[in-house]
């Protein structure tokens, strides 16, 4: 199962934003709110071309949603055949990931966390165990904690803490350990800051 294995940190100063939602990467942007290098700190990030601000979009969002680039392509070519604005179809399909869910029903704290709490068999969808992070979920389905993942204190922890209200089209219930998908996501409930508009310009070209 493939997913980025490099240096996390670097890659959000370069992007300008934490990419991972880990405390390292926030801290280390407090610190350093520059590029990595050694011309980083004197690196204007106004003074960008077109191609290479289309780029970073496209960037943020692979590496938000944990997606390789062969994987983002192929989801990126289904949400140009359906209807509507490509870019937002685009979020929706990554938004509907199984590990995307997991980290969206406050069960992780990041959606790293999240892809590894599906790949060890933590979520069962429709009462049926599902360790494929990058499976769809669909409007109807019903995402649950397996039994062994429901006395986990870290999941506990996560549910009782995280500081993040249910998006609109997830329905929770049992206790925090359960959601259901209410609809498909519309792109006001997407918070991811991309700007999807200049993924689809990029491949576009």
């Amino acid at each position: 199962m493939a997913r980025y294995t490099g240096p996390k940190v670097r890659l959000s100063r370069r992007l300008g934003i934490n990419v991972f939602e880990n405390a390292k990467g926030s801290k280390a942007l407090e610190r350093r709110p520059f590029p990595p290098g050694q011309h980083g700190r004197t690196r204007r990030r106004g003074n960008t071309s077109e191609y290479l601000t289309q780029l970073q979009e496209k960037q943020k969002a692979k590496y938000i949603y944990g997606v390789l680039e062969r994987q983002f392509r192929k989801t990126y070519e289904e949400a140009n055949r359906l209807s509507g604005p490509t870019g937002e179809n685009l979020l929706r399909l990554l938004e509907l990931r199984l590990d995307n869910v997991v980290y969206r029903a406050n069960w992780a704290s990041t959606r790293p966390q999240a892809r590894q709490f599906v790949s060890h068999g933590l979520v069962l969808v429709n009462g049926k165990r599902l360790n494929i992070p990058s499976a769809r979920v669909k409007p109807g389905d019903v995402i649950t904690l397996a039994p062994k993942a429901r006395n986990m204190i870290v999941i506990q922890n996560n549910i009782d803490t995280l500081d993040r209200s249910i998006v609109g089209w997830l329905e929770g219930g049992d206790g925090g350990k359960q959601v259901t998908v209410r609809t498909e996501p519309a792109r006001e409930h997407i918070d991811v800051p991309v700007r999807e508009q200049l993924i689809v310009e990029l491949y576009s070209k």
